[in-house]
């Protein structure tokens, strides 16, 4: 009966998950992006208000001239491309017409995508020439997928801007991986963008406010990632299999998409393992933190990577050295501004970064920040959560897109 009822707490907990879901030191980049959301949106969005006037973007093109971008999204069907879709209504971005484009299954049905502009949408059979009709398009895809046909889609001038969430492109020296906040400027290099890993883009909200003020030596990640990260497959193997066990229909869950069963578990295997004794997703964190910021080959960064049984949201322990002594209250105060970040740290209150509270949520918290016992005074430790599906993959494509927008590096093909 014990087993039964935290059993019910835990699909409880779940459901509320899902009922609130529908990457010397660091090298400083040339100029950081500042997104702008609106805050009367249904999601919370970055609190971009904060930041001086003087470091917010304008747009290139003429709004007298503008007929709005065409967008493609490959992969709308998919957990993180419903989400682009979602984040798409939500944007700055002018979007005049919203292609969605699927497989011989899919081509020919309609999707819902929840904007009154754009209410249903055929699917199209995916088509490179279709695709490069587009302006932008958006990849949520597999990496061969993307290996196959990202380069096609961009390249040339009348090629479209095609921004990959895939890890086909993240380590090809000539395509830029983008956190925008941090290296939006890297996108006037290439039409072709790498969108990071979840888990290095939620890290980097936290990390890149405190290297400006600190500068960091040493970092050190411990993740709990939530079924999600597997997409909506990881995601249904998690609920139903925990309802299996709830019901008394098994003891121990069955398992195909993790390595062993998640419910009631925790599994520290997350990808392929090495050489290195590392798995691919903990080299994730190490290889494309040091691209996206533009640390040396050898900046030490270690991380474990932990899957665990829930349904949205990863959640991170993190441990810097920095070259200066921390000062806390100057650590909050740079958190508590930083665009895409909500300081959550009253542990008086018993608030601090949740997956629960960070479900759904643009913004990544970050909280429990406290003096190193390993560093000393030149060391910090603390915890953040974000929805990798949002701050993680979709959102920070989307938000990608507006950096270019303002930077000049989108245009619309009928202006250009």
């Amino acid at each position: 009966m014990k087993l039964a009822s935290a059993a019910s707490a835990l699909l409880v907990a779940l459901a509320s998950s899902s009922a609130r879901s529908s990457a010397d030191a660091f090298s400083v980049a040339p100029t950081a992006f500042v997104p702008s959301r609106s805050s009367s949106r249904s999601v919370a969005a970055p609190r971009s208000s904060r930041l001086p006037n003087n470091n917010t973007p304008t747009r290139c093109r003429s709004s007298a001239l503008s007929m709005g971008y065409s967008v493609g999204v490959v992969g709308a069907t998919g957990a993180v491309g419903k989400e682009i879709v979602g984040c798409l209504e939500k944007s700055d971005l002018d979007v005049s017409s919203l292609r969605i484009f699927g497989s011989s299954r899919s081509a020919g049905s309609t999707r819902k995508t929840g904007w009154d502009k754009f209410a249903e949408v055929e699917v199209e059979l995916f088509d490179v020439d279709k695709a490069r009709e587009c302006d932008v398009v958006f990849l949520a895809v597999s990496g061969d997928f993307a290996l196959e046909h990202a380069e096609k889609i961009a390249e040339g001038d009348d090629g479209a801007v095609v921004i990959d969430n895939s890890s086909a492109f993240r380590y090809n020296p000539k395509v830029p991986l983008v956190v925008p906040e941090i290296n939006a400027e890297t996108t006037k290099t290439s039409k072709l963008i790498a969108n990071p890993n979840c888990t290095t883009a939620i890290a980097l909200m936290a990390l890149w406010p405190l290297h400006k003020l600190f500068g960091l030596t040493k970092v050190i990640v411990s993740t709990y990632q939530a079924a999600s990260g597997a997409g909506q497959p990881g995601m249904d193997e998690l609920w139903d299999q925990t309802k299996a066990v709830v019901n008394g229909e098994k003891d121990v869950a069955d398992h195909e998409i993790f390595a062993h069963p998640l419910p009631f578990n925790v599994i520290p295997h997350i990808d392929k393992f090495q050489e290195n004794g590392y798995t691919k997703e903990e080299m994730k964190v190490t290889w494309e933190t040091r691209k996206i910021c533009g640390l040396p080959d050898d900046f030490p960064v270690s991380c474990t990577a932990v899957r665990i049984p829930t349904s949205r949201a990863h959640s991170e322990s993190i441990v810097v050295e920095t070259e200066k002594p921390i000062d806390l209250a100057a650590a909050r105060e740079a958190l508590a501004a930083a665009p895409g970040v909500k300081l959550v740290d009253d542990t008086t209150a018993e608030k601090y970064p949740m997956p629960l509270t960070a479900t759904g949520q643009y913004d990544v918290e970050v909280g429990r920040l406290r003096r190193s016992e390993v560093f000393g005074d030149n060391g910090l430790e603390f915890f953040v959560s974000g929805d990798q599906l949002l701050r993680g993959a979709a959102l920070n494509a989307v938000l990608v897109a507006e950096a270019m927008d303002k930077n000049g590096a989108l245009k619309e093909k009928a202006l250009a």
